[in-house]
């Protein structure tokens, strides 16, 4: 072979690597580059270190899901519920100009009682947030982001966001709904919440490429407060090392898109379900009336469904976000053991 041809040859396959790098697909599917922006707590860091399982966790449900105190207790909860089933807990925020996977007690304080001065950050929000230094709780969309480029494949969450009731005509499509469609992380959740249009969701994610799971004995799609939508789901799967599989072969052939993982609600927080689903046509006419839009939808309509329904949906809301928290550890220990036994990476 000539220099000038050898010259060649190792200039592609450092541009090659740069690639591979830069979409953070590695043979086991965690990155190979981390952003200066990214700050690990020093157990996420341990564990990513070790090719051990975790678990992120988004911060929007702590800044504008639940009231304080209890979103704060829910949070630490959540993350002992995670540590319990085998994997690290990795709650996500932007704080002080960077990404934090991994919070101490007084970042989930600080997030927590600051709910007029947290911005909520998806995708289109982070950069700002960032580059302005302020504190942004992410969504199902930043912490998707946040994850991969951390290296995190599995994620949970309470429900993720979908399309909004009306959307022919204002065009409120969760941004969620597209990171799903490019960002390779599973997000394990209790399907989408009923308050929004759950036919026209499952459409818009078939035409993202993301496939939608339902766990456990039905296969029917859950509508976050009642384990049943009426909609059938594209697949269905009962195990945690079954969608692990689904997930490693997810990575190993390249593909960008996430997936959903949809759990149904525990029964036993399943019979105010029609309360509840009244309180929300209740909560969707006075938001409407409001004219609340956008981002600002969401929190509001929760908020207004706590105050109708006595605090019932708040329970749920606590029960189903655990219930989430223990299979997607679950799902995250079966993935680390899978990439370990085909790569020899980890500890099996």
């Amino acid at each position: 072979m000539s220099r000038v041809a050898a010259l060649t040859e190792h200039r592609f396959s450092r541009l090659v690597n740069a690639v591979t790098a830069s979409r953070g697909m590695g043979r086991s599917g965690n990155t190979r580059f981390m952003s200066s922006y990214i700050r690990l707590s020093p157990k996420v860091k341990e564990a990513l270190a070790n090719s051990e399982p975790v678990v992120a966790l988004e911060s929007t449900i702590i800044s504008h899901g639940m009231p304080y105190p209890q979103n704060v207790e829910t949070a630490q909860a959540v993350e002992a519920i995670v540590s319990r089933h085998g994997s690290t807990a990795a709650t996500v925020a932007l704080i002080d100009g960077k990404i934090h996977v991994g919070l101490e007690h007084e970042d989930l304080v600080r997030i927590g009682k600051k709910d007029a001065c947290v911005v909520k950050a998806s995708r289109r929000d982070m950069a700002f947030v960032l580059s302005q230094r302020m504190l942004g709780a992410t969504t199902v969309s930043g912490t998707m982001i946040a994850a991969h480029m951390a290296g995190i494949k599995i994620f949970a969450t309470g429900g993720i966001g979908g399309v909004h009731r009306g959307a022919e005509s204002t065009m409120d499509i969760s941004a969620d709904l597209t990171e799903l469609g490019r960002t390779p992380v599973a997000v394990v959740c209790a399907g989408a919440k009923s308050i929004l249009d759950l036919p026209k969701t499952l459409e818009y994610l078939e035409t993202q490429g993301v496939p939608v799971i339902a766990y456990g004995e039905s296969n029917e799609f859950p509508a976050f407060f009642s384990p049943r939508s009426g909609l059938r789901a594209p697949w269905s799967l009962q195990t945690p090392e079954q969608v692990a599989a689904l997930v490693y072969a997810s990575a190993q052939i390249g593909l960008q898109s996430g997936q959903v993982v949809a759990v149904p609600i525990p029964s036993e927080y399943a019979t105010h379900s029609a309360e509840i689903e009244r309180a929300i046509d209740a909560a969707v006419h006075d938001s409407e009336a409001k004219g609340i839009r956008g981002k600002e939808c969401t929190p509001f309509l929760l908020k207004r469904v706590v105050e109708l329904t006595g605090g019932a949906s708040l329970a749920a809301n606590i029960a189903l976000v655990k219930n989430n928290a223990g299979v997607a550890s679950q799902i995250a220990r079966s993935f680390a053991e899978m990439v370990c036994s085909n790569t020899n990476v980890g500890r099996c």
